[in-house]
């Protein structure tokens, strides 16, 4: 026997190696192996059995397996078939989407379960004799159940030695056991029973488990009560013997949103980020893979997450760009999941306020099946949206300020009756960029063609693409002139000023610079939940996913700053942050407010955010991209290419649009050129744009050229197939 192993080298196949006879029984297809390679040992996933006439000429000349690692297979025959077609629609090798399935802690040379020791109680104290200090200790233990070495130490002031001398005397029991690490061990999750269904959720329910195979798209403003129909189908599917995976945006991914599900379905939950330690995630994806575990949270790679007779995926908050895979593989997470379900016959649902265009064209069209929560759930209503025009202030000031006079006064109101603000404003630091008033030059990264942030908290210059920080400049570095200022808002900024406003307001900061450590979005989050603070500021991460009932306001600070991004996708990007952050306010009895601050007030996707009209939003940005040929009517994908040499990159950019625009005779080719950001981290980036009706032909057109025409070793080349970051 002979199999063909694939092995994490990015070289797009398979190696073939001899079978020893004393493997042939055991081996199986989705093991892992161990595999000499060259001078080393090297791991690899079978993907294919065969007899020794498929070897061919190598017959007899083949490597032998080294080991099988595991005898439980990682990947399902369905899994691998996963694999398969989504590394040929991407144009990847499989390697790297096998890669991408499995955690890095599960595959690391040595991993293995975490064993302590455990005690427990063993005979009846008469029958030995000991102290009255050893006496309390075993009625301790009896009375605890038993427990581990170490935490029984702590909690009953003794020592290994004592209970291990009591275990001699057969008192105890002491052995090695496997300690489950859990991201979820020390929470304190309450249980909780299903809800009433209105009947616009009660009808979204029954299309989840309509005969139709196809995907629902579940469209559902924010406060609809979404999650309590994905709570209510998935343990329709745990009835049925089934598992379910539900999926959610890395940023949303917040504690709130897993003890959602922790607290209906207990120690079924697994939850997979990446916030985990290695153990933890060791652990989860073990459970998930023993079938311990049959409901799964997690990010885009939870779609690849080995539960056996699936069910259900939940892809809640479908539109999220986070989604999209930004490095190799570049796959679509959404999309694997519609390709997983088609392949195990499990059902699909896609969830959001704000669905993508892709996704909303696909029901229009009866590609997606289609259902509507119109209303919110409980007793919360849709808040009150104000639009105030930062290019005319009353004090004459041209939009200098952080908060209009309306947001100050809004906020001061919640103080005076308790009630907590959340304002939203998608950049960190103290302030975008270090400007001279001289010469008018910034300071710029000399790795990236971008300006340093300026981050107050430590004085220091941040690089927010390659992370490269230098001190702050006494003097500018163009023409030598110490009148250097600060331009543009941070969250930094903006929290000062707020606290010279409110100096007896109790503020929270939620970014990258205050999330750095682990479990501190759950400390902030949880701070904000119990009122030890009255105002929420943050980026992105704090605009969806959360639910607080004392939140009557909320503001935008700057709602244009998505608006002026390259990216022909950047009005349907800021209809939906807008809408998904103002659905923050008025979650329960008390009504909400939101207010806008805008230097374009009468833009399509401003307005329609404020007015939560998504529809008319939609029909008229998917009007505007049929007439310009863009996604969803078209397959658009950016062929990247980066050297530290420009030129370099410059003239194989232009070598492969040349070739690429003779061999694409249906599809639009651009000319090579350099990026939205050129250089980033020393790296100069050039791209090429190819639109078309279909990728199959990009494929092989790439495949080709690269064959007749390798790039040479200081050449990066990459094509992102349905590409979302064009910048």
């Amino acid at each position: 026997m002979v199999c063909k192993v694939a092995i994490d080298l990015a070289l797009d196949r398979l190696f073939t190696y001899s079978v020893p006879g004393d493997m042939e029984k055991k081996l199986a297809i989705g093991q892992l192996l161990s595999v000499p390679f060259g001078r080393r040992t090297a791991q690899g996933f079978v993907l294919e059995l065969a007899g020794d006439e498929a070897a061919g000429d190598l017959a007899g000349k083949l490597k032998p397996v080294d080991r099988i690692l595991d005898e439980v297979p990682f990947f399902s025959p369905a899994l691998l078939e996963l694999a398969r077609r989504l590394a040929a629609y991407i144009a990847a090798p499989i390697e790297s989407v096998l890669k991408a399935a499995v955690p890095a802690a599960v595959l690391k040379p040595g991993a293995r379960p975490k064993e302590l020791l455990f005690i427990a109680p063993a005979l009846a104290t008469g029958e030995v004799k000991i102290t009255a200090r050893q006496q309390w200790i075993y009625d301790q233990i009896v009375r605890l159940g038993g427990g581990w070495m170490n935490q029984l130490c702590a909690e009953l002031d003794t020592t290994p030695a004592t209970l291990k001398l009591m275990g001699q005397k057969g008192l105890l029991q002491i052995a090695p056991r496997q300690k489950f690490r859990s991201p979820l061990m020390h929470k304190r999750i309450l249980p909780s029973k299903p809800l009433s269904l209105n009947p616009e959720q009660q009808r979204a329910l029954n299309r989840v488990f309509a005969p139709a195979k196809k995907p629902l798209l579940l469209h559902g403003i924010t406060g609809s009560g979404k999650t309590e129909v994905y709570l209510q189908a998935i343990a329709h599917v745990l009835a049925l013997g089934q598992g379910a995976i539900v999926m959610v945006p890395e940023i949303a991914l917040t504690p709130q949103t897993v003890q959602r599900f922790a607290s209906r379905f207990g120690d079924k939950v697994a939850v997979l980020h990446s916030a985990l330690s290695d153990g933890e995630r060791y652990d989860e994806w073990h459970r998930i893979r023993s079938g311990k575990a049959r409901v799964v949270v997690g990010p885009r790679s939870a779609v690849f997450a080995p539960v056996g007779k699936l069910g259900l995926i939940v892809v809640d908050e479908e539109h999220e760009q986070s989604y999209k895979q930004e490095d190799n593989p570049r796959y679509h997470a959404r999309d694997a999941a519609v390709l997983r379900g088609s392949i195990e016959g499990a059902k699909v649902v896609l969830g959001s306020a704000t669905p993508s265009l892709e996704s909303y064209r696909n029901a229009l069209t009866g590609k997606y099946d289609y259902v509507e929560l119109s209303g919110r759930a409980g007793p919360g209503t849709l808040p009150q949206v104000t639009r105030i025009d930062l290019n005319v202030r009353e004090d004459g000031e041209q939009g200098g300020s952080i908060y209009s006079r309306e947001l100050l006064e809004a906020v001061r109101d919640r103080l005076n009756r308790g009630e907590q603000t959340i304002l939203f404003l998608n950049r960190r630091g103290f302030s975008r960029s270090v400007t001279c008033e001289d010469c008018g030059g910034t300071v710029d990264c000399d790795k990236c063609d971008l300006p340093y942030t300026y981050h107050r908290a430590d004085e220091c210059l941040r690089c927010h693409l390659c992370g490269k920080w230098i001190p702050v400049p006494q003097t500018c570095p163009h023409c030598g002139s110490a009148r250097i200022t600060y331009k543009g808002i941070g969250t930094q900024r903006a929290e000062a000023a707020l606290s010279k406003c409110f100096p007896k307001a109790r503020i929270l900061r939620m970014d990258a610079d205050s999330t750095s450590r682990k479990n501190s979005h759950d400390d902030i989050l949880g701070a904000f939940r119990r009122h030890e603070a009255d105002i929420l500021l943050g980026t992105q991460m704090i605009a969806k996913g959360l639910d607080f009932p004392n939140v009557t306001l909320v503001g935008v600070l700057n709602a244009d700053q998505s608006l002026n991004m390259p990216d022909f996708r950047a009005a349907e990007r800021t209809f939906q942050l807008l809408a998904q952050v103002s659905g923050r306010a008025g979650r329960a009895e008390l009504p909400g407010e939101v207010i806008v601050q805008t230097r374009n007030p009468n833009h399509p996707a401003v307005k329609a955010a404020c007015f939560s009209d998504f529809k008319s939003f939609a029909r008229e940005e998917l009007k505007t991209r049929e007439e310009e040929g863009l996604p969803p009517y078209t397959h658009l994908s950016v062929v990247h290419l980066k050297s530290q040499d420009r030129e370099l990159a410059e003239r194989w950019a232009a070598c492969y649009a040349e070739a690429l625009a003779k061999a694409l005779k249906t599809s639009s080719v651009s000319e090579a050129m350099p990026s939205a950001i050129e250089r980033t981290d020393g790296w100069y980036r050039y791209q090429i744009t190819v639109s078309g009706p279909s990728i199959s032909p990009l494929i092989a057109a790439w495949k080709w050229i690269q064959s007749v025409r390798p790039a040479p070793k200081a050449l990066k080349t990459a094509l992102d197939v349905d590409a979302y970051n064009l910048i």
